[in-house]
């Protein structure tokens, strides 16, 4: 039901409008992302790696539509085996957003990339969810997530976000008559209203720090040498006629052997 719901709110002008909106984010945020296999989960009316470079595509949804059909908690693909993973409003209408973050990290590579595409609960979106009598209709019945609720997630998971940008700045108009109206709204949101676009776009890395073997620092042994400088310095003191002092830490030096004189063999 919802499937339909989405469909049918995608053929509208603001479906249209968030449809474009997103398509241009997505191309340039994939553009110069590479790798071996990437992934978009959620979403098929998009094509978020149409203009990406990575030889393998795939395609996730829990309809027909997509390369596999899986539920995306539980992606049937192994461990540490994609370099990209695109997710247009995944975890808005997902079940359980944090158990679908935790299989993303499970099947993403260390320093993989991940783009996430959501609705921005604070802004004029998030206002129009708020007094939409009708939850069950798409997209309003789905659950915005806050761009600092979402880094939050990804933070714990050791992502670290590496940019992003905000769109959609026109109020949410069913007429596209309106929406043309306000269009001028696109370029004076960047500039006087950055964080109030209706969606987002956020990329992170999968940071995996490596272990560092801590070796014990053993204390050097104290070994006591016989100082040559304190025997030179008693025979100095010697050979001027004066006794060293019975505390002085001195090293006596033996005498010279007397040379014997060897009488010739008969």
């Amino acid at each position: 039901m919802e499937q339909r719901n989405l469909h049918a709110w995608l053929e509208t002008p603001l479906g249209q409008y968030v449809l474009q909106m997103e398509q241009d984010m997505l191309d340039q945020a994939v553009a110069n992302l590479f790798g071996f296999n990437a992934l978009q989960i959620s979403w098929p009316h998009l094509d978020g790696l149409r203009t990406n470079r990575i030889p393998h595509h795939i395609s996730l949804s829990t309809r027909l539509g997509g390369t596999i059909q899986a539920e995306p908690c539980a992606l049937p693909l192994a461990s540490q085996s994609l370099d990209l993973v695109v997710m247009p409003h995944a975890l808005e209408f997902a079940e359980h957003p944090h158990a679908l973050l935790r299989e993303v990290d499970r099947v993403m590579r260390p320093e993989g990339r991940l783009v996430v595409v959501g609705f921005n609960p604070r802004s004029l979106w998030g206002v129009r969810q708020l007094f939409t009598l009708n939850r069950r209709v798409s997209p309003w019945s789905g659950h915005f997530i806050s761009l600092s609720r979402l880094k939050d997630w990804l933070a714990l998971l050791g992502f670290e976000m590496d940019g992003g940008r905000f769109g959609a700045y026109a109020p949410p108009f069913t007429s596209a008559r309106w929406l043309h109206r306000f269009r001028f709204m696109e370029l004076a949101g960047d500039r006087w209203w950055g964080v109030g676009g209706g969606i987002y776009l956020l990329q992170a890395v999968k940071r995996v720090h490596a272990m560092r073997l801590i070796m014990p620092r053993w204390q050097p042994q104290n070994v006591v040498e016989p100082s040559l400088a304190a025997a030179v310095r008693s025979a100095g003191v010697r050979r001027q006629g004066v006794q060293p002092e019975a505390h002085d830490n001195v090293v006596p030096l033996l005498p010279r052997p007397k040379a014997v004189p060897v009488s010739p063999q008969s």
